[in-house]
């Protein structure tokens, strides 16, 4: 089974230090990371494919993935969540349940299919980075953490106990088991 298709916007917010930028490995470089987190979330998709509701199936994806400052996301947290303060990864997911199956395409043309809109996934790069220090990880393995969790919320994953927190946390170390093979 090959990689879905997919449209990326990705953005790395004007407000963050180049230093800091720096120390991410490419991952928060608007070009090279762009390239680098498609590949990823392609991948990632592909892996979960069989997993998702037929309804999340698709040849193609659209989503988003942004990295911003404490600031930024603090404002969004208390915008959208109600909560106080800053959060590493937030995630805005653009369908509540799965789309209704499209009609099935004539022939195998993958290329000219519609992108399933999947939403956006924000992570805060200061935050991250804090964290990534503080559990002696580099800050990409915390970033490639950050995405794979919001990922999984965007197609539909939620952790409401302990139970489903654990079974989300298990799927994303599945999923970053095969991540060395992409860089």
């Amino acid at each position: 089974m090959k990689p879905p298709t997919l449209d990326l916007a990705f953005a790395v917010g004007d407000e963050l230090p180049p230093a800091l930028c720096a120390r991410a490995e490419g991952l928060a470089d608007p070009l090279a990371g762009e390239a680098r987190w498609g590949r990823t979330l392609a991948h990632w998709l592909q892996e979960l494919a069989a997993e998702l509701p037929e309804g999340l199936r698709a040849p193609a994806y659209s989503l988003g993935l942004t990295l911003t400052d404490d600031a930024t996301i603090a404002e969004l947290n208390a915008d959208w969540r109600r909560k106080p303060g800053p959060t590493d990864v937030l995630a805005f997911a653009a369908l509540e349940e799965a789309p209704p199956l499209p009609p099935a395409p004539d022939g195998d043309d993958d290329l000219n299919a519609e992108p399933l809109e999947l939403g956006d996934i924000v992570i805060s790069l200061e935050t991250a980075t804090r964290q990534a220090e503080e559990a002696g990880l580099s800050l990409e393995q915390e970033l490639l953490f950050l995405a794979s969790h919001g990922l999984l919320h965007l197609l539909g994953w939620d952790h409401p106990d302990d139970a489903a927190l654990a079974a989300m946390l298990e799927r994303q170390e599945r999923l970053l088991a095969g991540e060395g093979d992409r860089a």
